[in-house]
C-alpha cells in the first residue's frame, strides 16, 4: 500500500520476529512480583502489517508461600484454586524459552519495564527470552501522542478506537489489545514521520535486557 508505514520497508524492521508479552503477577509484601499468568503472540512483518505467527500462554503456579490475595482475585480473576494445578515457572518459562528458535527478536510490552524485571528474575528458566531487547509502546506512545493526559492502555484502545480486551488483566486479552496498540503506533507513526526504521524505535522507545544486580539476585524462596 502506498500509505504504508515505511517501517515496513526497513530490512531490519522486516527480518525481526515481535514478540508481545504480558504477566499477570502478584506482589508479596517486601519480594519482587511472582508471576501467575503469561502470554505471548509472535508477530512478523507480511503485506504491510504484522501477521501473526503463534501464540503461548500459561498459568503459572505461584511459592506455597505467596498467597493469593482477594484483591488479586479481583483484580485478574485468577484464583487460587486456578493456580492449584498449574506448573511452576521452571516449565512454563522453559516451555516458552524453547518456542524461540528463528531470531532476531524483538519483545513489546505496555510497560516494558515491569515485564523486563519479571523476564529477569527468571533468567534461569529462560536464557534466551531474557537476552531480548525490549519495545516500550508506553515511551512510543508518548512520542507519538503527547497530548494525550495519559498512556495507560485502556486510554489507549479508547483513544485509537481499537478492539477492547473481553477480560482485562488476564494476560493473552491484554496481549492482544498491545498488539493492537502496537501495530497502530508502528503505522501511524511511520506515516507522520516519527520513526522510518527500527533503529528509531529502538530510540524512542527501545529498553535493554535487564541485569540483575548481585544485590538482588534471584530470590530462590519465591522463583
Amino acid at each position: 500500500m502506498s500509505d504504508a508505514s515505511p517501517l515496513y520497508r526497513d530490512a531490519a524492521f522486516a527480518r525481526h520476529t515481535y514478540l508481545v508479552i504480558d504477566f499477570e503477577g502478584l506482589t508479596p509484601a517486601g519480594h519482587p512480583a511472582v508471576p501467575v499468568e503469561v502470554a505471548v503472540l509472535a508477530l512478523t512483518v507480511a503485506d504491510d502489517g504484522l501477521s501473526q505467527l503463534w501464540s503461548f500462554e500459561s498459568l503459572i503456579a505461584p511459592p506455597v508461600e505467596v498467597p493469593v490475595t482477594s484483591f488479586d482475585v479481583r483484580m485478574t480473576g485468577i484464583t487460587a484454586a486456578m493456580l492449584a494445578t498449574a506448573a511452576g515457572p521452571e516449565q512454563v518459562m522453559a516451555d516458552l524459552d524453547r518456542r524461540l528458535t528463528a531470531p532476531p527478536y524483538r519483545l513489546v510490552a505496555h510497560h516494558a519495564p515491569t515485564e523486563a524485571g519479571l523476564i529477569a528474575h527468571q533468567r534461569p528458566h529462560c536464557p534466551v527470552l531474557a537476552a531480548v531487547p525490549l519495545l516500550d509502546t508506553v515511551r512510543l506512545a508518548r512520542v507519538l501522542y503527547p497530548e494525550l493526559p495519559s498512556h495507560r492502555l485502556d486510554d489507549l484502545v479508547r483513544y485509537l478506537r481499537v478492539e477492547p480486551p473481553a477480560r482485562r488483566h488476564r494476560a493473552m486479552p491484554d496481549v492482544q489489545a498491545t498488539a493492537r496498540v502496537f501495530e497502530r503506533l508502528v503505522t501511524e507513526g511511520g506515516r507522520t514521520g516519527c520513526w522510518r526504521q527500527l533503529f528509531d524505535l529502538d530510540r524512542f522507545g527501545g529498553l535493554a535486557p535487564k541485569r540483575l544486580t548481585s544485590s538482588a539476585g534471584v530470590q530462590v524462596g519465591l522463583f
